[in-house]
């Protein structure tokens, strides 16, 4: 079971309102409220950017195939900028974004690096730059791809940190970071993640450039490498380039998941499928799909796995999930009339159960029987008994918060 310290609790959610007052304390779930201020609007301003990489207190997220580079299984290494100089060289952000996008020549690539953000509580031998101050932090992709220049830096600078017995954490979720670290991890992941799979324009097919420091993309109007074929240097016409929207941005897929309470409020809706451990069972989730609302959308993928019609639906709170890049979008609802409680599994198949789970053994599964999908139940499970997802899964806090709600506990009066 995860620790406390993995589930974030920052500052603002212990602040007095009236909107807190009102409706509880925010829900922050795991990979979201991160310690960067991400300050968006110097991820175009070079000069920024080119002290910020060689400050001695910046450091440095290394991916390899979207891996992070760890000290352990449970804390990242963050690279100074000596230990990553042989794939970022002190020029690279010497020219501006209109130079570079001119002067683009597709046979010569550079890693993807990642401006995310400044930690301001950490002023104290920290970068300043006008009015903002603390630790620079950058995420950059060592992965062993693009021209061969780049794979032999790569990897000289990946057999350094495996001479210092650093490891690549390989896992399908990484859920054992503290919570400032897992924030720092996912946008790092996500935007590599992107960048790798939007290396060419989904237009016309040739290379792009990233620009706005890894956080958006470009396709330029000419090439270099055309020159030596003995072709114009000009590229053929593509939309994306005479077009308002003649940059690619990084995307994100919203998904509902949901917690459904029975008519009476004494049951849980749960699914599981194939995949699961046995006895493991978490909410229902699924994809928004365009010109659909979120509670739409949780009706809908309810409805679509389960055969259970809903009715109010309310949204709880959030978790990015960089995987490859989704945003959670949580909500809890209820059933408004015990004739559509009854559960079919033949619409869509995606399920492989659906249960009404009564609200003392989802309790019971809270405190002894969590864990990620890889992981062991606590020592106090008995096996057979419901297996429920840790903490650090918005699926546990959405669970949470719709057997502690205040109708709830009336309904059981």
């Amino acid at each position: 079971m995860s620790n406390n310290s993995q589930v974030p609790n920052p500052a603002h959610i212990q602040a007095d309102s009236m909107l807190a007052r009102r409706f509880g304390k925010e829900t922050v779930n795991y990979y979201s409220s991160s310690p960067l201020n991400r300050l968006s609007f110097l991820r175009s301003d070079h000069p920024f950017l080119s002290a910020a990489i060689k400050h001695p207190s910046t450091r440095f997220v290394i991916l390899k195939d979207l891996a992070p580079l760890t000290r352990s299984p449970t804390e990242l290494y963050y690279a100074k900028y000596d230990e990553v100089r042989k794939l970022v060289p002190e020029t690279i952000y010497d020219k501006s974004e209109e130079d570079l996008i001119k002067e683009h020549d597709s046979r010569k690539t550079e890693p993807h690096l990642i401006f995310l953000g400044l930690d301001e509580a950490q002023k104290e031998d920290g970068l300043t730059w006008k009015i903002y101050s603390g630790t620079p932090y950058f995420a950059l992709d060592a992965s062993e791809k693009g021209s061969e220049e780049q794979q032999a830096n790569a990897k000289e600078v990946l057999a350094a940190f495996e001479g210092k017995g650093l490891s690549f954490l390989q896992a399908r979720v990484a859920l054992t970071f503290s919570a400032d670290e897992a924030a720092i991890y996912a946008q790092a992941r996500a935007i590599t993640d992107w960048n790798t799979r939007n290396t060419y324009c989904g237009t016309c097919g040739h290379r792009t450039i990233a620009v706005n420091s890894g956080t958006k993309r470009a396709c330029p109007p000419t090439d270099a490498a055309r020159v030596a074929e003995g072709k114009p240097a000009e590229k053929p016409a593509c939309t994306t380039r005479t077009t308002l929207s003649n940059l690619s941005f990084p995307r994100t897929d919203p998904t509902i998941i949901v917690a459904v309470i029975s008519t009476d409020g004494k049951r849980i809706l749960l699914g599981r499928s194939k995949r699961f451990p046995p006895n493991w069972y978490s909410t229902l989730a699924g994809f928004i799909e365009p010109a659909e609302s979120v509670e739409d959308a949780v009706r809908r993928e309810v409805w679509e796995e389960a055969g259970v019609t809903l009715s109010r639906v309310v949204i709880h709170s959030t978790q990015p999930w960089p995987y490859p890049a989704n945003l959670m979008i949580g909500a809890i609802a209820q059933v408004s009339d015990p004739a559509h409680e009854t559960i079919s599994l033949n619409h869509d198949p995606e399920l492989e159960d659906a249960r009404w789970f009564e609200i003392e053994e989802v309790e019971k599964a809270l405190r002894v029987g969590t864990s990620d999908l890889g992981g062991q139940a606590g020592p106090e499970y008995k096996e057979g008994g419901l297996r429920l997802p840790p903490p650090t899964a918005i699926a546990n806090q959405l669970i949470q918060a719709a057997i502690n709600i205040d109708f709830l506990k009336n309904s059981k009066m």
